[in-house]
């Protein structure tokens, strides 16, 4: 033992009587009146064992009975949490919290001496003051928990107020995948209040750390972790500047926290295009809605760039990317790279725009209505345009039909500039392709960036590389 004093704590009971009402589920609470603790202060009906003999449905039964008048079967009270508390004076007990939903009788005051009102509430228009141990209990309720901790501070008030809100839901064994870290959970918190259920959806990669998180009063958000303070400050200044003009095309920054690299993001609905299953008419469709998604994200003017971020030498980004690509490489390949490399730094510049740097299936969701949403903006820069299309080629190989649906949406053609500088692209993104999906271990994405080279090489050379249609383009890597 840690310490010299048992735990000696008594037990208590709370009654959530649930029944639905004309708004929604509402709940049974009393006031307690009299020369009572916490006169004044709304409470669920409640009452400790009598005796070491009285086990805690039996006690349930039992203080329903003598405080409302109604009578409970045994079978219908229904465990919904436990929960360690003490009090701002530091006396701890535990309680034992059922839901019924059935029952016989009225509920009525039957112990006026100690309570002077009685009714049913909607779970979200809880009266006040509310004692904040019953209203710690009511919100693990509807937060889903099964345990919780909830231990005020001296100098606590008895009465609920957000300020000195102390509870503290237990994780379920077997609820998800890992918790993101206290610091995390903290600032999630802050941002759009208590968490009921934290659910992993991170890639399956390294250094990928996604939650999809549902708060305790409703409402869905991701929160994510950036790997780097690079991935970080694009992905923030992408949802602060151009993201807010795609109208609800694309998620809202609640929160960030660059120390922790974290940001709170609201749910965007659709489900990804990535594998997903559609008639020909409904692909050409959406390829057309995903052409003028692109030309909303470039329409307006780029990002200003980073003043503290270093220089990048292309040359040496290329070699770093080489020397972890290599291994993966067919015959001839590197020479074909280095080739492609110097044929697109002679190249005339294109005007920088707004990208999303990661424009490719997975990261488009498609909605019930048909309309086009789009998420992930670590990789968001000022780039030109064709940067965007890098990823989606592989997407119109031998379909043609769906390449100039896309452009139809667009709005214009590539000029023979912008073809030169995507077939460049795509082969360089490749190598870049090869070389993560190499430290990530992603297999899949090492293969991809291999058929990519293979058909760009196999289809033309470095001096004469250009995008004739869309049968001779290639697929950009995914990352």
């Amino acid at each position: 033992m840690s310490g010299t004093t048992r735990h000696t704590e008594p037990i208590d009971v709370h009654l959530i009587a649930v029944r639905e009402g004309e708004t929604g589920p509402e709940v049974l609470l009393s006031r307690r009146a009299g020369a009572v603790y916490a006169a004044g202060c709304w409470h669920l009906p409640s009452g400790h064992l009598d005796g070491p003999y009285e086990d805690v449905v039996v006690a349930l039964v039992r203080e329903t009975r003598e405080e409302t008048g109604v009578r409970v079967d045994p079978d219908d009270a229904h465990a919904a949490v436990t929960m360690h508390h003490r009090g701002p004076g530091g006396s701890a007990r535990v309680g034992f919290f059922f839901e019924v939903r059935r029952w016989n009788g009225t509920p009525k005051i039957m112990e006026p001496e100690v309570c002077d009102a009685m009714g049913w509430f909607p779970f979200d228009a809880l009266p006040e003051p509310m004692v904040a141990y019953c209203r710690a209990g009511l919100d693990a309720y509807r937060a889903g928990a099964r345990m919780a901790v909830h231990f005020q501070e001296p100098g606590d008030p008895i009465a609920y107020v957000p300020k000195a809100d102390r509870l503290r839901l237990v994780r379920a064994a077997g609820s998800g995948g890992p918790l993101p870290g206290a610091a995390v959970e903290e600032f999630a918190e802050r941002a759009v209040g208590r968490i009921a259920e934290w659910t992993d959806v991170s890639w399956a990669r390294a250094n990928s750390q996604v939650w999809r998180v549902r708060g305790a009063a409703g409402g869905l958000w991701f929160v994510k972790v950036h790997q780097n303070d690079k991935f970080h400050a694009r992905e923030t200044a992408a949802l602060r500047s151009w993201v807010p003009r795609l109208a609800g095309a694309g998620p809202r920054l609640v929160a960030a926290d660059a120390r922790l690299r974290a940001v709170v993001l609201t749910a965007v609905e659709g489900r990804s295009l990535h594998g997903a299953v559609l008639s020909p008419g409904q692909e050409r469709r959406t390829f057309r809605a995903i052409g003028e998604l692109a030309a909303r994200i470039h329409a307006g003017p780029p990002p200003p760039p980073d003043p503290e971020a270093p220089p990048v030498d292309p040359q040496v980004r290329l070699a770093r990317h080489l020397e972890a690509a290599r291994p993966h490489l067919a015959s001839g390949d590197e020479e074909y790279i280095r080739q492609v490399a110097e044929h697109a730094r002679l190249l005339p510049p294109v005007e920088p725009v707004a990208t999303h740097g990661d424009f490719q299936l997975r990261n488009l969701l498609l909605a019930e209505d048909g309309t086009l949403r789009v998420i992930d903006f670590e990789r968001s820069e000022s780039q030109p345009a064709v940067r965007d299309f890098v990823r989606i080629l592989d997407a119109f190989d031998g379909r043609e039909d769906l390449f100039e649906a896309f452009l139809e949406g667009y709005g214009r053609r590539l000029t023979e500039v912008e073809e030169a500088h995507l077939v460049a692209g795509a082969v360089l993104d490749a190598v870049s392709g090869i070389a993560f999906g190499t430290a990530a271990g992603d297999p899949e994405l090492v293969e991809r960036g291999r058929r990519t080279l293979a058909r760009r090489h196999t289809a033309t050379t470095a001096t004469t590389a250009t995008l004739s249609s869309p049968t001779a383009s290639d697929g950009g890597s995914s990352r």
